[in-house]
């Protein structure tokens, strides 16, 4: 029996609640020993990110152990309360652990040596399980431009020494000016350096900053510390203002001497082209990836022969980092790699150096993330997919015959996926989760752009005869980024109630190669608004949203082009912008280091081009807005600070535009508390239905306000 209602007053089990709470945050998957290691961030513990690991030995997949095995018992929680691991470096972090192997002898007395970068101090701590942290990195110093610790740590690397000995290597970013102190650069912005450091396991160096020991030189930005098998020589990436990781890097190789590197040469990269994640395949050889044929595409360089492509495909095989130690490599042997590779969905391959064949793996994911390979063939990795929430994994990969000729070799294989950890234990009917469909829109000057639709959908329910839902167009942040089409349960809280949603991968977006990217340069505010308006025009023509019930939402990033589109069009009916950027003047002085100049290629080098960052800021067309507005922000978020709302709000109540204003304590750039989100998510929803014209079951009512 189908019962009809009208659209976006569905009553549905799919609760706030359910969204902020029965979720799990995952990461990071370490193979350790017999156990698989990840990251789990839990909302009701303030959001911290603790380090967890499987309660016992996991089986390979396909072996006998695997065959009889029971379903995975509750993972062991290694990290401590109120311990977070999660790192401050750029803001947005990145990897902030690792285990150091010890002896054969240590790993059967004692549990590994675990270390990781605490949240809400930044220093350095080791733990072994069942005992207290200790701090390895001392307390920097107090500078104001910090807003906050004035050292930061990343992206650990474990390095063994010509004497067997261990030491691990983090990426430091470090806010004191040196032996100079605190200043400000010819930019006018805070001095900020960012090197690689050796960090001793004694905790010598927890009190006495003299104990740490430089590994590169200095730069605005450093990445991908890789020592070669010899331990010889060094191949890391820098970058400097106003580039941004996916503009321009560049990859030095440098001899390593007395523990320590020198400048060395720059083998690829340039502020044109983007190189990411080397690695070395012998003493002799680096791969990497490059973008200098217009798609991240892997290439090798070799003492001998330099720097070539290995091949050229129209798909990218990296995505921007935005998070330091992100990598979609790894290596299996001199001659192949473990490849992550796609467009808007990701897939799994070997790739073998000598000859560029690329030998598919039969994997169902579509959004792969970190992935860690043993010896033996165990592979753990993160993955969604159209019917899988995200979840840890683990597999068997062979590799079949190793045959550089491939005569009568057998083609590498990769074992059925085992879920150890899912991001939902409580994953709803399928009944009520949405489908997405990705589709392609023509632009009027040629191209296309790109999105996902997920019509209204819960099985037993239907909209009245003649009546078109309402739409609501997520753009997401970044604005360097794409969404993969996966589950989500985000989407199906509005789909399942009868809203439609369409994500919009707009001009500027990763996953369409360097060309698609650049469609931004210049054009923020104006290509991805374009593009916005071009995806719901094209769902109204096509009879499947409501033109005159569209709603627009985004975060960071995406609630910019929403304040955008909502200032400087009449598609929409309402918007939600969560941190969003409203001006731009403030902004590049308030925002932290890694996106100050982030700018100057979205919009135009400042002052030169003053005209148009006034011009394009939402804030600056308030008056143009007839539409109800509601803003939500985080108190502490160092990337688009409170400010920015603040102006928009006042703008808004000076003009009289009902609008909410929702300041959310403790909350940085994006929510992680649970409570936080379960109001962020009701008023969002009351919210729309207030404008749009329906009446949503179980929410509180939203008090909008003109003043």
């Amino acid at each position: 029996m189908i019962t009809t209602l009208p659209y976006g007053s569905w009553p549905s089990p799919l609760t706030a609640e359910l969204l902020a709470t029965g979720g799990i945050r995952l990461g990071a998957p370490r193979l350790v020993g017999d156990a698989v290691w990840w990251t789990e961030g839990i909302s009701t513990e303030g959001g911290r990110q603790a380090i967890v690991r499987t309660a016992g030995a996991v089986a390979v997949p396909g072996s006998d152990a695997a065959d009889g095995a029971d379903a995975p018992a509750e993972p062991v929680t290694v990290l401590p309360a109120p311990y977070n691991a999660r790192s401050r470096v750029h803001e947005y972090g990145g990897a902030s652990w690792t285990v150091v192997p010890g002896t054969a002898d240590e790993e059967i007395r004692r549990p590994p040596l675990v270390v990781f970068v605490n949240f809400e101090d930044q220093r350095v701590h080791s733990l072994r399980e069942g005992e207290q942290p200790l701090p390895l990195t001392p307390v920097g110093p107090e500078v104001d431009s910090a807003h906050g610790p004035s050292l930061r740590w990343a992206d650990p690397t474990v390095v063994t020494l010509a004497d067997g000995t261990s030491e691990v290597w983090w990426i430091c970013e470090d806010h004191t000016g040196g032996e100079e102190g605190p200043r400000t650069g010819a930019d006018g912005a805070p001095h900020i350096e960012r090197y690689v450091v050796a960090v001793p396991l004694d905790g010598s160096a927890a009190e006495d900053a003299s104990a740490l020991r430089r590994i590169t030189p200095s730069a605005r930005f450093v990445a991908h510390p890789r020592l070669s098998p010899d331990g010889s020589q060094l191949a890391w990436l820098s970058w400097e203002h106003p580039q941004m990781p996916w503009d321009g890097t560049q990859l030095h190789l440098a001899p390593l001497m007395n523990g320590s590197a020198g400048e060395g040469e720059i083998i690829a990269g340039s502020t044109e082209e983007s190189v990411l994640q080397p690695e070395w395949l012998d003493d002799r050889s680096l791969g990497f990836l490059s973008d200098a044929s217009g798609w991240w595409n892997p290439w090798v360089w070799s003492a001998d022969g330099g720097a070539r492509q290995v091949l050229e495909r129209e798909e990218e095989f990296a995505g921007p980092m935005w998070g330091l130690g992100s990598t979609w490599f790894q290596v299996l042997d001199p001659d192949r790699v473990l490849v992550e590779h796609g467009r808007a969905a990701t897939s799994l391959s070997v790739l073998r150096i000598s000859t560029g064949e690329l030998s598919a793996l039969d994997c169902p994911l579509t959004q792969i993330g970190t992935a860690h390979l043993r010896e033996d063939g165990l592979l753990a990795l993160t993955g969604a997919s159209p019917t899988q929430f995200t979840g840890i994994h683990v597999a068997r990969l062979d590799l079949g015959d190793a045959a550089a000729d491939g005569a009568g070799s057998s083609a590498p294989a990769l074992s059925p996926l085992t879920l150890l950890r899912s991001s939902r234990d409580d994953a709803p009917a399928p009944g009520l989760l949405p489908e997405g469909e990705s589709i392609e829109v023509p632009l009027p000057d040629g191209g296309v752009v790109h999105a996902i639709v997920h019509r209204p959908r819960q099985e037993g329910f239907a909209g009245r005869e003649g009546e078109l839902p309402p739409f609501i167009a997520q753009v997401h942040g970044g604005p360097t980024a794409h969404v993969s089409p996966v589950l989500s349960l985000q989407i199906a809280y509005y789909t399942s109630r009868g809203l439609g949603v369409v994500v919009v991968n707009y001009g500027g977006s990763t996953g369409y190669g360097r060309a698609y990217r650049n469609r931004l340069r210049g054009q923020w505010g104006v290509v991805d608004v374009q593009d916005t308006v071009a995806v719901m025009e094209h769902l109204v023509a096509e009879g499947i949203a409501d033109g005159d019930r569209l709603a627009i939402e985004g975060g960071s990033a995406g609630g910019w082009t929403t304040l955008a589109c909502l200032t400087r069009t009449d598609t929409f009916a309402a918007g939600a912008s969560s941190f969003g950027v409203a001006e731009l003047e403030k902004f590049r002085l308030d925002t932290h280091d890694f996106e100050s100049r982030y700018i100057d290629g979205l919009v135009g080098p400042y002052p030169e081009r003053r005209d148009l960052y006034v011009e394009r800021a939402p804030l600056h067309h308030v008056d143009e807005l007839e539409v109800p507005v509601l803003l939500l922000q985080g108190d502490e978020d160092r990337i688009v600070p409170p400010s920015q709302s603040e102006l928009f709000r006042d703008a808004l109540a000076a003009k009289g535009i009902p609008h909410a204003y929702l300041l959310f304590e403790g909350e940085q750039h994006g929510f992680r508390k649970a409570e936080n989100i379960i109001r962020a998510v009701e008023a969002s929803l009351s919210f729309y239905g207030q404008v749009l014209g329906f009446s949503p079951a179980c929410v509180p009512v939203l008090a909008l306000q003109r003043d």
